[in-house]
C-alpha cells in the first residue's frame, strides 16, 4: 500500500476522564470487539485474577488503578488503531499530558451519575489548547444516572463545548433497552448480559418504524423516545464535522462499558468520523503526514517493562514518512545518528515485533540512555524540531536516599532511569551526592516511585518531606543565583538540564522572593525561560 493509503487507515486517539469513570475498561472493551483479547478482564474482577491488559503494572493491578500511560494496537475492518490509555488519577497529570501530545483525538469519558468531573475538566482543557477533536462517551449507563438532556447542558455550560447526541438511549432511566441511532433512525436492542461483560454482547437492529420492534417496546419507553427525538430534532445543534474537528462540536454517546452497551456502535461511528493522522507543528514549520522524510518525536520512556532484563522503552509517535527496522536517523538535541533497533508494537506488556509502520502509529525502541521525553528523531538532511513538552510544577517535595549504602548504585541508576521516563521529578541538590531531591504533583507519585524502586531496583527508601509547595527555575544574564537575596528559607537545587531552581515555601513567599531580586528572572516552567537558558 502507498504511504497516503496507510496514513488514511490509521487513527490514533486517547482516553480520558476522571478516575473510576470506567476509562481502563472501555479500552478493554474496544480490544475485545477488535479481536485483540477474547476475555476482557474488568479491573475490580479481584476473584477471578483477572486483570486490564491496560493495567500491567503489579501495583496498578493491586489497586486497581492506572498509574502510568500504556499503548494498545489492533485492526478493526480496515482501520489500524492505535489506542493510548491514561491514567485518570490527577497525580499522574504530567503523564497523560505527554500522552495527549501524540493522539489526534480524545475520547473523554464521563459517568452518567457523577457527569463532569474535576480532572475531566483539567484533561479537556489540554485537548482544547490544541483543538484536537473529542468524542464523548457517557458511560455506566446501565445504573441510574441523571437525565440525558442535564447531561448536555452540564458539557455545554461547563466544558464550553457543544454536544450532539449521536445516539439515544431507550427505556427507563437505569433501565435502558438498548439505543436509538440519530443517523440511520435505526433501534439496536440488546439482550441480556449474563457474563458480566465478559464477551460480545448479542443485539438485533432495525428501522425504528418497524412494527416488530415498536412491539418490543412499552408504550411509555415508545413515546419517551419520540418525543426526545423530536426535541432533539428541534432545539440541538446540527451535526458538523468541521465543527468536531477544530473541538467545538463533540459527538455524543451512550452506553455501559461494563456489560458492551452501545460500544460496538460507538466504535464503529469513532472510525468513521475521527481524523487520519494530522499534520504536526515544528519550529521550522510543520510536518504533513505523507511527507517522504521520516519525523517522530519521544512521548514516553518506560523502564523494566521486563524486570527480568531491566529494558528501557522508548515511545514514539510517528509524523510522517515510513518507518523501517534497523533504519538510522539523526537525534536532533545531540546531532548523533541513532540506529532504531528492535521496533516493536503493544498490547499493554505483550510485544510484537515489527519491520516497518506509518505515521500515526506508535511504536517503541529499545534504548540504553541517549533518548529524552520531547526530543525528535528524523532522517534525511532537512532539519526538523517538535516543540518541547510543557513540564507541570510540582507542589510537593521531599528528600530521599537509599536506606542502605550499600544499595547506592541501584539507587543511582534507579532514579536516573525513573526521571528519563518523568515518574517523578529530580532535583539535584548540591555537595550532596547520597539523596535526591523529589517534586510531585500528588502524593500517589511518591509512593509509586517507593514501591518502583524496592520491586524494581531492590532499594528501600528513606523518605522524608520538605516544606515547600512552589517551585521556580531562575536566570539572570549579569548575575549568578549566589547572588540572590532573601533566601534564607528556601532551597536551591538543580534540575536534569543542571538549570537552577528555588523551591520555596509558598506563594506569598515566592512573590516576596521576586520583589527582592528584580535583576532575575523566575519562572513556574523551565519551558519558560529566555531560550538560551531552556
Amino acid at each position: 500500500m502507498s504511504l497516503i493509503d496507510e496514513v488514511n487507515k490509521r487513527r490514533t486517539f486517547a482516553i480520558i476522564s476522571h478516575p473510576d469513570a470506567g476509562k481502563t475498561t472501555l479500552t478493554e472493551k474496544l480490544l475485545l470487539y477488535g479481536g485483540a483479547i477474547h476475555l476482557a478482564g474488568s479491573v475490580k474482577a479481584r476473584k477471578t485474577a483477572k486483570h486490564a491488559v491496560s493495567d500491567w503494572m503489579e501495583i496498578e493491578k493491586q489497586r486497581g488503578i492506572s498509574v502510568t500511560s500504556s499503548v494498545l494496537q489492533f485492526d478493526y475492518e480496515g482501520h489500524h488503531i492505535n489506542i493510548l490509555d491514561t491514567p485518570g488519577h490527577q497525580d499522574f497529570s504530567e503523564d497523560t499530558y505527554r500522552t495527549l501530545m501524540a493522539a489526534d483525538s480524545a475520547v473523554m469519558l464521563i459517568d452518567v451519575a457523577k457527569g463532569v468531573e474535576e480532572q475531566t475538566k483539567k484533561l479537556f482543557r489540554v485537548c482544547r489548547e490544541r483543538q484536537i477533536p473529542i468524542f464523548t462517551f457517557v458511560n455506566k449507563i446501565d445504573r441510574f444516572g441523571r437525565n440525558p438532556f442535564d447531561l448536555m447542558d452540564e458539557i455545554e455550560n461547563i466544558l464550553g463545548i457543544r454536544a450532539y447526541p449521536m445516539n439515544w438511549p431507550l427505556g427507563i432511566n437505569g433501565n435502558y433497552e438498548g439505543i436509538y441511532d440519530r443517523t440511520t433512525s435505526s433501534i439496536e436492542l440488546f439482550a441480556k448480559d449474563m457474563n458480566h461483560g465478559q464477551q460480545k454482547l448479542a443485539s438485533a437492529k432495525g428501522s425504528a418504524d418497524d412494527p416488530a420492534f415498536k412491539a418490543l417496546l412499552s408504550d411509555d419507553v415508545h413515546r419517551s423516545l419520540v418525543d426526545d427525538i423530536k426535541l432533539l430534532d428541534a432545539a440541538g445543534d446540527e451535526f458538523d464535522l468541521k465543527k468536531v474537528k477544530n473541538g467545538t462540536l463533540t459527538p455524543m454517546f451512550f452506553g455501559s462499558a461494563m456489560t458492551n452497551f452501545g460500544v460496538k456502535p460507538f466504535l464503529e461511528k469513532f472510525l468513521e468520523l475521527a481524523p487520519k493522522p494530522q499534520p504536526r507543528k515544528t519550529k521550522e514549520g510543520s510536518v504533513e503526514p505523507t511527507s517522504e522524510q521520516f519525523t517522530s518525536f519521544i512521548f514516553k520512556i518506560q523502564a523494566n517493562m521486563n524486570p527480568q532484563h531491566h529494558d528501557r522503552i522508548v515511545f514514539m509517535r510517528i509524523c510522517s514518512g515510513k518507518f523501517e527496522k534497523g533504519m538510522t536517523v539523526t537525534h536532533r538535541q545531540s546531532g548523533k545518528p541513532v540506529r532504531l533497533m528492535q521496533p516493536q508494537q503493544f498490547l499493554a506488556t505483550e510485544r510484537t515485533m515489527i519491520d516497518e509502520a506509518w505515521p500515526g502509529d506508535i511504536i517503541g525502541v529499545f534504548d540504553s540512555s541517549s533518548l529524552g521525553v520531547g526530543d525528535t528523531l528524523y532522517d534525511g538532511k532537512r532539519q526538523v524540531t517538535f516543540a518541547d513538552f510543557p513540564t507541570f510544577p510540582a507542589e510537593l517535595f521531599a528528600r530521599i536516599r537509599a536506606k542502605d549504602s550499600l544499595k547506592r548504585k541501584q539507587f543511582l541508576k534507579g532514579m536516573t532511569q525513573l526521571a528519563q521516563e518523568g515518574a517523578v521529578q529530580i532535583y539535584e541538590n548540591p555537595g550532596s551526592m547520597e539523596s535526591y531531591i523529589v517534586g510531585a504533583v500528588g502524593q500517589l507519585q511518591f509512593e509509586v516511585l517507593e514501591y518502583r524502586l524496592l520491586h524494581e531496583y531492590g532499594v528501600t527508601l528513606e523518605m522524608n518531606r520538605l516544606p515547600y509547595s512552589v517551585a521556580r527555575w531562575i536566570y539572570s544574564e549579569t548575575k549568578d543565583y549566589k547572588e540572590l537575596k532573601n533566601i534564607d528559607s528556601a532551597m536551591v537545587v538543580k534540575d536534569h538540564k543542571q538549570r537552577t531552581v528555588l523551591l520555596i515555601t509558598n506563594e506569598w513567599q515566592a512573590n516576596w522572593i521576586v520583589e527582592r531580586n528584580p535583576d532575575f528572572i523566575f519562572c513556574q516552567r523551565p519551558d519558560e525561560l529566555p531560550l538560551e537558558d531552556n
